[in-house]
């Protein structure tokens, strides 16, 4: 049996009362008025099909369990050009994508969102461009994504933008 120990430290001035109603509020501004939505396309890991001499996956192998829509907070960073030696390089697509959500939300959802998943993003009514997950934005108790050091409250994921011959959704 997991032994719980009730967090006090801000006891006297904040708690879980406060700190779930201050999610309440953040949760119906962000979801509600912002209103940032992608769709989230997570692997099957235990259904996608792999060799079996080193474990990688067979073209055309992975499984991908039902999408899901999320609403967080999104920012589509420029691209970065960068030299190499004497040369400029430019890059013409889209920079990584973060993507900031309540943990409350994957909570209720139960959903998890993994490295090498992938988003959906709508830029226009039209066109929408995907991105794979390379950082899960996991809390690991950092100050950032805690409430005042009280409790993890939400996670940045990035994303990074991949082409049509790698992912164009379900």
């Amino acid at each position: 049996m997991q032994k719980l120990v009730p967090i006090t430290r801000l006891g006297k001035f904040f708690g879980g009362e406060d700190f779930d109603l201050d999610i309440d509020m953040g949760q119906e501004w962000l979801e509600g008025d912002m209103n940032f939505t992608v769709v989230l396309y997570r692997i099957d890991r235990y259904k996608t099909k792999k060799d079996d001499v080193y474990g990688e996956v067979v073209e055309d192998g992975i499984q991908f369990m039902a999408p899901v829509e999320l609403k967080g907070l999104v920012q589509v960073m420029a691209p970065t050009n960068k030299f190499y030696g004497s040369s400029k390089v430019e890059l013409q697509e889209p920079g990584n994508m973060k993507f900031s959500i309540y943990q409350k939300q994957l909570d209720d959802l139960g959903v998890e969102i993994f490295m090498g998943d992938y988003f959906g993003y709508y830029e226009t009514e039209d066109r929408v461009r995907y991105y794979s997950v390379s950082d899960d934005g996991y809390v690991r108790s950092d100050n950032k994504h805690t409430y005042g050091g009280y409790k993890p409250f939400y996670r940045t994921i990035v994303a990074t933008y991949v082409s049509e011959n790698e992912f164009r959704g379900l």
